[in-house]
C-alpha cells in the first residue's frame, strides 16, 4: 500500500522573530530599532503577514495527507521522501536554499509577503493553496524543469545549487587557481582573481546577471529551463604568471569547468549559504558543470 502524500511547509525564521530572540521583548525591540530611526511594527506586520500565510497553507493541506514543516535552518537535517510535495512559504531564495536537498519532488512556491518579492519562484498566494496541493500530487501536474549546477571535486565532495556555485576566498584575499575547460585541446590558464561564479538560467536573474552587466558582456545568458551554464571570473589579475583570456563562457550538458586550486585555502558554496561550503585545499581539483537533478517548480 502506497503512503499518502506528506506535505512538507518550507519557512523561515522572520526578522521579527530574530529580534525577539536577540532582545528578549517586544518592548526591547522596539527600542532598539527607534534608535536606529526604524519602527518594530513595520517589522511586525511583515511578521504576521508571513505567519498567516503559513497557517492559511497548513490549513489547506488535505485531511487525508500528512503534513510537517521544517524551518531554512534545518533543511541539511530534514529527510525529505519520495511522495513528498513540497511547499516552500516565504521568498524566492528559500525555494533555492530548498532545492539542494530534493531529488525530483515537485515544489510549490507561495509568495508569504506579495509585492515585497519578485515572485519568480514564489509564484503563488497562500489562497491558491488548497486547489494546488492536490494537483501538484496527481500525475499529470505542469511544472518547469529548472537546471542546476554541481560542484564535485577530486575526492567526491558534492555540491548543488539553483541559482550558483562560487568558487573563491572566504574573505578578501585573491584566489589562486588553474583553470580549464573539459573537451578543449587548449591548455588551462593560471589564474587570479577574486573568484569563479557558475550559475543557471535561474540564478542569471541575481549575481550572475550583475556581473553580465558590469562588464558589458555579449554572452547570451541561459534561461532557467536552458540546459547550460554560464561562467564569469571576477576580476582576473594579469601578470607574469597569471593570464585572463579565459574569464566568461557557457557551459553545455555534459561540459565542465575544473579548477585546481594553488592557494591555502578556497570555499565553493552555493546560492549565497557561506555557511554550507566546501573547503577547497591546495593542489585540489573541483569540477562545476550541470547537474543531474532538475528543480520540479509547479506552474
Amino acid at each position: 500500500m502506497s503512503l499518502a502524500p506528506r506535505a512538507v511547509l518550507v519557512h523561515r525564521t522572520t526578522e521579527y522573530e530574530e529580534l525577539l530572540a536577540r532582545h528578549g521583548t517586544h518592548g526591547q525591540a522596539a527600542f532598539f530599532l527607534s534608535a536606529r530611526g526604524r519602527s518594530v511594527e513595520d517589522v511586525r506586520e511583515r511578521h504576521e503577514r508571513a505567519r498567516r500565510a503559513l497557517a492559511e497553507v497548513a490549513g489547506a493541506v488535505p485531511l487525508a495527507w500528512r503534513q510537517t514543516r521544517v524551518e531554512r535552518a534545518d533543511l541539511d537535517r530534514f529527510l525529505f521522501g519520495p511522495e513528498d510535495v513540497v511547499v516552500v512559504v516565504g521568498q524566492d531564495g528559500l525555494v533555492a536554499n530548498a532545492a539542494k536537498y530534493l531529488t525530483g519532488q515537485p515544489v510549490v512556491g507561495i509568495d508569504a509577503d506579495p509585492g515585497r518579492n519578485p515572485g519568480v519562484l514564489v509564484r503563488h498566494r497562500a489562497a491558491q493553496a488548497r486547489r494546488l496541493l492536490p494537483y501538484a500530487a496527481g500525475e499529470g501536474a505542469a511544472a518547469d524543469e529548472l537546471t542546476m549546477v554541481e560542484a564535485v571535486t577530486d575526492d567526491a565532495q558534492r555540491l548543488l545549487a539553483l541559482n550558483e556555485i562560487y568558487v573563491g576566498p572566504s574573505g578578501h584575499q585573491t584566489a589562486r587557481y588553474t583553470l580549464g575547460l573539459d573537451g578543449t585541446d587548449a591548455a588551462a590558464e593560471a589564474q587570479a582573481s577574486s573568484g569563479v561564479l557558475v550559475g543557471t538560467g535561474t540564478g542569471a536573474t541575481g549575481w550572475l546577471r550583475s556581473l553580465w552587466e558590469q562588464r558589458s558582456s555579449t554572452l547570451p545568458l541561459p534561461a532557467p529551463s536552458d540546459p547550460r551554464l554560464a561562467w564569469f571570473v571576477r576580476e582576473a589579475w594579469p601578470s607574469p604568471t597569471t593570464g585572463t583570456t579565459r574569464v566568461e563562457g557557457l557551459l553545455d550538458s555534459g561540459a565542465g569547468l575544473r579548477l585546481t586550486v594553488e592557494s591555502d585555502r578556497l570555499v565553493a558554496f552555493g546560492d549565497g549559504v557561506e555557511s554550507d561550503a566546501l573547503e577547497l585545499t591546495w593542489g585540489q581539483t573541483v569540477r562545476l558543470g550541470i547537474a543531474a537533478p532538475r528543480l520540479r517548480l509547479v506552474h
